[in-house]
């Protein structure tokens, strides 16, 4: 589960050229708190996911 989680996180920042700084943050959050949810829960869907929405409220809230 960890690793499908870090290989979706890798090929969905290769996409990133082409967005805004607060879009590139957003996306970076999330996928970072997506790899955090997933360690600190075992790998769960609901952690991992959970993880994934936070991150990315925090990413995008940085950048402004």
């Amino acid at each position: 589960m960890l690793t499908a989680v870090f290989s979706a996180v890798l090929f969905g920042l290769s996409g990133c050229a082409g967005m805004s700084d607060q879009g590139r943050s957003t996306a970076i959050g999330a996928g970072a708190g997506a790899l955090g949810g997933a360690v600190l829960t075992g790998g769960s869907t609901t952690g991992t996911l959970g993880g994934a929405v936070v991150g990315g409220i925090i990413g995008h809230e940085v950048a402004k």
